[in-house]
């Protein structure tokens, strides 16, 4: 067995095999049935190969739910640990390398993904009684760094591999190549239930059909809540969903005329707001308060807008403006120091025009702060030559043109734009729900954005060590694995926890509460575990020790329905 030795006195040894946190790993995907679905897609079909492909994916899909390494570093993070937990023999663990691993991506990509994913999916539906009756879309971009000349949407066998490119970084790193992610969750407990790769520039709201489209097709209806951001709201996306017997909610864009018409309104009239969300904030603030509104008139389309308003939005939006309009302000004055100045003074009143332009552009307040030039110019004369001057002394008349940008505050723009402080639309297909029904819908949005958080976080998919389209394309799906098992542990312990009446758990240092456990740190309360083996002078094992659990590691496996004799 690959495992860590550590010297005893006398002939006798110990030998370590480390458990971790594998054995919760081990038990969700034996309830999906990933190893199963591997062999069934991935089969090693050459008899030369030591390793089957399937058995490697599997490695690489714990290694991502635990503690992501890279390729190169997969046999060393697997080699202290228990390999039966890996779905590996004894003597498999030393094959484990970067070559086998990748070869083994490449064969993933060349198998029917999409049919693998689906049936993996149904069958996580199935055995944890996921509703999919609302699901939830967003991308986001996976910075890469290098060349890769090779992945540039060329194809392989018959399939199109992702190309990378430069687009819209939402890493803000838009000098890096990039891939983009595009995943669907259930509402229930964000559970991901579709997830690809695109190419690196390609826009959102061209996605969006070809995923519900994906979507209908997993699930067999067209009757489920589809909910994205802003850029699902385009007259085509809206329209193919909505003829299709589909609905959807989404944000209204502010490019929209329906927003600026209704922000209008809102300056002379007051429509009745019905409080749908109170939400604690911090002790020493208020509660943050969401009311709603049906708009007096539908979109263009004639779909329904549905108004709603924050209370702390109102407060975040009113000091936006005003650190706006202040350092506008500021950015003017600062102007007209090198106006005022010889070395830096501009010549003409264009020039001095378009910097302030540019001054107050740049502090994003061009809609609030006005400004004009004012030019002043001096006349001085000077003799054109030495000496004393005398009655025919000539005079040469030079002339000095300084600029001095004076600014306003249009007041009666910011008192305006106040009456719609906290205010943002949406717009939903859909006539049975009441405007708070369908402002709580859209709420669960942000879980969407967690689940990437943990893509780019504990999975940590970037940087990638491949170069391969192919095999990145692989390791993606490995990934969206790994997440789904992650969502999986969680959503589970928070559902044992509310049936037991548990508000937290004490995971945190010094034993503090936890009110919402995330898989990483549910695994993180497991690092350590190892079970002991007495090794004779024989080599035979004299006893084994089983890993010792805590009162708190016990309720944890309890909670996740796993029985403490996983660990013995």
């Amino acid at each position: 067995m690959p495992a860590s030795a550590i010297p005893a006195a006398g002939p006798f040894r110990l030998r370590a095999e480390v458990l971790g946190a594998l054995p919760i790993v081990e038990h969700f995907l034996g309830r999906l049935g990933v190893d199963a679905r591997l062999e069934s897609f991935v089969p090693a079909t050459d008899r030369r190969v030591k390793l089957q492909p399937a058995k490697a994916l599997g490695v690489l899909v714990r290694n991502l739910a635990l503690s992501h390494q890279p390729v190169y570093g997969l046999g060393e993070w697997a080699a202290p640990f228990d390999p039966a937990f890996l779905g590996l023999e004894p003597d498999e663990v030393r094959l484990l390398n970067d070559d086998r691993v990748g070869r083994a991506l490449a064969l993933l990509f060349d198998a029917d993904r999409a049919s693998f994913l689906n049936r993996l999916v149904l069958d996580a539906v199935a055995a944890f009684s996921i509703d999919c009756s609302q699901l939830h879309n967003d991308s986001t971009s996976v910075a890469l760094t290098g060349a890769y000349r090779g992945a540039d949407g060329r194809t392989r066998g018959a399939k199109r591999t992702v190309a990378l490119a430069r687009g819209h970084s939402k890493t803000y790193r838009p000098d890096l190549l990039q891939l983009v992610f595009i995943l669907t969750v259930a509402a229930d407990g964000a559970v991901p239930v579709a997830g690809r790769t695109a190419d690196g520039n390609v826009e959102d709201s061209t996605t969006h059909i070809e995923t519900w489209d994906a979507l209908v097709v997993l699930f067999g209806r067209t009757d489920f809540m589809y909910v994205a951001d802003s850029k699902l709201a385009t007259k085509g996306n809206m329209a193919h969903i909505m003829k299709n017997g589909g609905r959807f909610v989404s944000v209204l864009p502010a490019s929209r005329k329906e927003d600026g018409q209704f922000r209008r309104y809102l300056v002379d009239h007051e429509p009745a707001w019905t409080e749908a969300l109170r939400r604690r904030r911090r002790l020493d603030q208020p509660d943050d308060v969401y009311e709603v509104t049906e708009a007096p008139w539908p979109s263009a389309e004639g779909y329904r807008v549905i108004w709603v308003r924050s209370s702390a939005k109102v407060e975040r939006d009113a000091e936006s403006r005003r650190a706006r309009i202040g350092a506008a302000i500021d950015a003017i004055d600062a102007l007209n120091q090198r106006l005022g100045s010889p070395k830096t003074r501009m010549k003409t009143v264009v020039a001095a025009e378009k910097a302030a332009a540019e001054a107050i552009e740049s502090a994003g307040a061009t809609r609030w702060v006005a400004f004009s030039v004012e030019k002043t110019t001096t006349v001085r004369h000077r003799q054109e030559t030495r000496g004393r001057p005398g009655a025919n002394t000539r005079y040469r008349r030079i002339e000095t043109t300084k600029h001095r940008i004076r600014f306003s505050v249009r007041d009666a723009v910011v008192a305006d734009d106040a009456c719609s402080d906290g205010c943002w639309p949406l717009i939903t297909c859909d006539r049975e729900l009441s405007a708070a029904e369908v402002l709580a819908v859209y709420k669960h949005q942000p879980h969407l954005e967690r689940r990437n958080h943990m893509l780019k976080g504990p999975q940590a998919v970037a940087p990638i060590f491949l170069h391969d389209p192919a095999r990145i394309e692989g390791l993606m799906t490995c990934h969206f694995i790994a997440m789904l098992v992650q969502a999986l542990v969680e959503r589970e312990i928070r559902q044992a926890m509310a049936a037991h009446g548990l508000k937290e758990l004490p995971l945190y240092p010094e034993g503090r509460g936890c009110p919402a456990p995330s898989a990483p740190r549910i695994f993180t309360i497991f690092n350590g575990l190892a079970r002991q083996h007495l090794i004779g002078p024989d080599g035979a094992v004299v006893q084994i020790f089983p890993a010792e659990l805590t009162k708190l590691q016990r309720l944890v496996l309890d909670l996740l329905g796993i029985p403490a004799s996983a660990y013995q």
